[in-house]
């Protein structure tokens, strides 16, 4: 209960402060696998000639409509449950993919060149790198204020009583932002290799 401080969720004290190292990892090789799979299927700019959808199911108007309404609801609980890790069943993992879903189901209905005017490709290459940055930013204040790596306990001198608390939050955000990515990357290349096979 100690080691726990000011974080009431036991799991994510555990994934975040006993086992902060692992979970840093397991985040950088979700990356990792999201950065092996660019460098495998995606074509450099001067041989994309392959044509990329539209709107893929321009006469479907329920379920364009039923999509534009059910996208808000499911990004607002995707970040629930990334911020509600701390207190409560969730955290990055999840809540990235919950985001994810968001996307993609955009893309499904609307077409990858719709999702490409919201978010680029190559903005979602560096998020996935940022999510990963997050994390280990968080372990590099922590020494910067005198603590060990991802001693949570420091940031208290930031924000009195609720650094720890603070800690974890931002790590989760990290790891939501690298899974939420590399989740969209890895279907954004999987569909163009689809659309590649139709078209030869």
């Amino acid at each position: 209960d100690d080691f726990n401080g000011h974080v009431p969720n036991s799991v994510t004290s555990l994934l975040a402060a006993y086992r902060g190292f692992d979970t840093m990892f397991e985040t950088t090789v979700i990356f990792t696998a999201g950065m092996a799979l660019i460098l495998l299927l995606r074509r450099p700019r001067e041989e994309e000639n392959t044509p990329q959808e539209g709107a893929v199911l321009r006469g479907q108007v329920i379920l364009r409509v039923m999509t534009k309404i059910f996208i808000p609801f499911i990004l607002v609980f995707g970040f629930y449950v990334i911020t509600h890790g701390e207190i409560g069943p969730g955290g990055g993992f999840q809540g990235g993919v919950i985001l994810a879903t968001a996307f993609i189901l955009y893309a499904l209905i609307y077409g990858r060149n719709a999702l490409y005017r919201i978010i680029a490709p190559k903005t979602l290459d560096v998020l996935a790198a940022v999510g990963v940055l997050l994390y280990a930013g968080v372990g590099v204040a922590c020494l910067a204020l005198g603590g060990k790596f991802l001693d949570y306990a420091v940031l208290d001198k930031l924000s009195p009583g609720d650094g720890e608390a603070l800690g974890m939050t931002l790590v989760e955000y990290g790891v939501g932002i690298t899974v939420c990515t590399v989740m969209i990357i890895i279907f954004n290349q999987l569909a163009e290799e689809q659309a590649k096979a139709k078209a030869s």
